[in-house]
């Protein structure tokens, strides 16, 4: 069986995205990895050609910054290095430049995909996420956060980067199905400095909206304000080995009263089913057979 990871990034260290954490993740159950470093603005490439010049080959890449509907140039990037991957390769391992994957859940990753990879009706491994809000002590507790999402997929010409590159469908635009990978993916994206987020966030709207609504919908300022939350729990576990050292490094406080909650009325009702029926409500970008 081989297993290629791929990814994509830019300007990973002005916007302060863990990367090398992410791809160093999952590197033991790759063969080898496929990287698409966009054009960036600080030493990006010089970063990921660090990493491990053995397993991974970077592709170099210009984002197309005009495609603004919907964040498209995201799944654009991601496709381009899924497309880098070779015709031998069994099971492509995705993660994004903020998602990192726990040591504890590399062996049963690996089973997954031993375990289905003769199957062909199987396109892919659905994986469980924590949303890390604020500080590495807080995960988000309300329905706005996806609880899953595909991360490992067959290697097909008729799979493709979907929407804004948060999951895959196939070329007739079917979702693909899928069997648990019984694992958890860590979400960074909303814990950095809150100037190194705050901006992030100038960034990133302009992947999805024109500059006249981005002057006008995002708050210009030094920091980002976190305050902002409806509902947060308490991460009790344990991060994965490689985020230790950017933990470590935290420079700045944040604090939620875990007993305040400013949920919805549809987010009371949500969880409420979650808890009673054990039935998840939402957008599904998957088939779990």
């Amino acid at each position: 069986m081989k297993v290629t990871g791929f990814t994509f990034i830019r300007n990973a260290i002005i916007y302060d995205y863990p990367v090398v954490e992410a791809i160093r993740s999952i590197l033991p159950v790759c063969d080898d990895f496929v990287v698409a470093v966009g054009k960036s603005d600080d030493a990006t490439l010089e970063l990921i050609s660090q990493i491990d010049p053995q397993k991974i080959r970077i592709i170099e890449t210009v984002w197309d910054d005009s495609m603004r509907e919907g964040g498209r140039v995201l799944a654009q990037e991601t496709d381009k290095a899924y497309r880098e991957i070779t015709a031998d390769t069994d099971w492509a391992f995705y993660i994004q430049g903020d998602e990192v994957v726990h040591e504890k859940y590399l062996d049963p990753i690996r089973n997954a995909m031993l375990k289905w990879k003769d199957y062909p009706k199987v396109d892919g491994l659905l994986f469980d996420y924590l949303h890390f809000y604020g500080s590495y002590d807080y995960v988000g507790a309300s329905s706005k956060w996806y609880n899953h999402e595909i991360r490992v997929i067959r290697k097909s010409d008729q799979i493709y980067s979907f929407r804004d590159a948060q999951g895959f469908r196939t070329g007739d635009n079917r979702h693909l199905k899928v069997k648990p990978a019984d694992a958890s993916v860590y979400h960074y994206g909303w814990v950095k400095d809150p100037a190194a987020m705050q901006r992030k966030q100038e960034s990133f709207h302009k992947l999805y909206h024109p500059d006249n609504w981005v002057e006008k919908n995002v708050l210009k300022a030094d920091e980002f304000d976190y305050s902002g939350i409806d509902a947060l729990h308490w991460f009790q576990g344990t991060h994965p080995a490689v985020m230790l050292d950017r933990i470590e490094k935290k420079n700045w406080k944040f604090d939620f009263d875990l007993s305040m909650s400013n949920l919805s009325l549809k987010d009371q009702a949500k969880l409420l089913i979650k808890k009673t029926l054990g039935v998840e409500l939402g957008y599904k970008n998957y088939k779990k057979i």
